[in-house]
């Protein structure tokens, strides 16, 4: 008779310590062998071979192997179409006599991968297994914050003041994955593959360290000023699930509303993209699909490049082409630019940030790059279009910011600006009045 061993799949939760799904596996009692899978299909999609996210993926799979093996188990890794690793790979790695049990997992609310996890739990069914997942990477998710009807809230606002209400000590909850770290399957394992060997090559961009308790009393003060160590930095490991939502919620919830608001805003994002999964490739607002975009290739190229003649637009550009990540008051610039003045599609800016940022989330970069544009949900009005001066003596006053990024930026050398500011805001405003005229 074959034993059947649990498997728990990491995916964006690479951590061993209060991870919902590891925790539901384990305390089952059975034994229970851990893998990852490099997703052939979506690597496949990746220009960029020195792509700083899968290096930050690899290092963590190391890190995470080093930790089981320390436990007398290991990390099974595998590279390829999901659903063909688990019919093929994964069953010729299993021991005699034994078999696939459940899979546990932890939620992805990510269209492509609700299509992907329900074709796997069909076949898990064929094999009289089961695919069991677990919400780990938000507070609150789905339907669990809707208005009275039931109805999902498309508006921050209202639904953080139900989100604050909504929250109980059990919220905050973590789980104790630790004591039952004896389960794990024992065995030796196989070697993780190279980054080589999966078509990558190493990234030389520098990673944040989780910290960020020592920004939290003056983050409200400090977060919207790009040259001060302001934020924690720490959306990289969000994303990657490398630290606990909850382990942040918990320490940041009473210390700084603002920090925590960031927390929320996340799982706002993630409730949007689950209740409305057409975002991705559309405008939350469909009239503002008939916007009719400029388009201009060159003025894109520029704009990409950090050339486009406005300080703060280069920084913010140049400082995501080094290092994977924009400061936060700038991504919000940088988009309403490349939106408002050059009247180029969000979603080119949008895919180029999915392309570039270490911290890459879809529902976050999607609802960012839709606020911007002004027509996703909750949404600045399309006629508040930001003026990249005034933000420069705003939060950039001694140009500190931009003297890092853009040091030429008073050289005779630097770039006339791409488009004048009074002619792009009066374009921008008659552009979408035309376009929400065509309903």
């Amino acid at each position: 008779m074959n034993k059947k061993i649990a498997i728990f799949w990491f995916r964006r939760d690479l951590r061993l310590e209060d991870n919902h799904g590891l925790f539901a596996a384990l305390s089952n009692g059975e034994p229970v062998q851990a893998i990852f899978i490099f997703d052939k299909n979506i690597l496949s999609k990746l220009a960029d071979k020195n792509d700083a996210r899968i290096s930050f993926i690899h290092q963590q799979l190391l890190r995470l192997n080093n930790e089981l093996t320390k436990l007398g188990s290991s990390l099974w890794v595998f590279y390829g179409d999901p659903l063909s690793v688990f019919k093929n790979e994964l069953l010729a790695k299993m021991p005699v006599n034994t078999s696939i049990g459940n899979v546990y997992t932890n939620h992805d609310y990510e269209p492509n991968a609700i299509q992907r996890d329900a074709a796997i739990g069909e076949w898990l069914l064929s094999q009289k297994s089961e695919l069991l997942t677990f919400k780990d990477q938000c507070i609150f998710e789905k339907s669990e914050v809707v208005k009275d009807d039931g109805l999902p809230y498309t508006v921050f606002t209202a639904y953080k003041n139900k989100y604050y209400k909504t929250l109980t000590a059990e919220s905050f909850k973590t789980f104790d994955t630790q004591k039952y770290f004896t389960n794990f399957y024992a065995n030796n394992g196989f070697p993780i593959p190279s980054l080589e060997e999966i078509g990558f090559e190493p990234s030389e961009i520098e990673f944040p360290v989780i910290e960020f308790e020592s920004i939290l009393k003056e983050y409200a003060n400090t977060r919207n000023f790009p040259s001060v160590k302001g934020t924690s930095r720490i959306s990289v490991h969000l994303r990657f699930g490398t630290v606990s939502i909850r382990t942040l919620a918990k320490a940041s919830f009473g210390k700084s509303e603002t920090w925590f608001n960031e927390l929320v805003w996340r799982d706002f994002y993630f409730q949007i993209l689950w209740h409305f999964p057409y975002v991705v490739n559309s405008a939350f607002k469909p009239n503002y699909n008939h916007i009719e975009w400029s388009n201009n290739e060159a003025e894109f190229e520029k704009w990409c490049n950090g050339q486009t003649g406005y300080p703060i637009v280069d920084a913010g550009m140049r400082e995501l082409n080094t290092t994977g990540f924009m400061h936060n008051r700038v991504r919000m610039i940088v988009a309403s630019f490349l939106t408002k003045h050059l009247l180029i599609d969000w979603r080119w800016g949008e895919a180029y940030f999915a392309q570039k940022l270490i911290d890459f989330e879809l529902s976050s970069n999607n609802g960012g790059w839709q606020w911007a544009a002004g027509c996703g949900c909750d949404a600045a009005p399309y006629f508040r279009i930001f003026n990249p001066a005034e933000q420069t003596k705003k939060f950039d006053p001694k140009f500190s910011y931009i003297k890092k990024w853009v040091p030429e930026f008073q050289e005779f050398h630097y770039p006339a600006p791409i488009v004048d500011h009074k002619f792009a805001r009066e374009r921008c405003l008659q552009t979408y009045k035309d376009g929400l005229q065509k309903l």
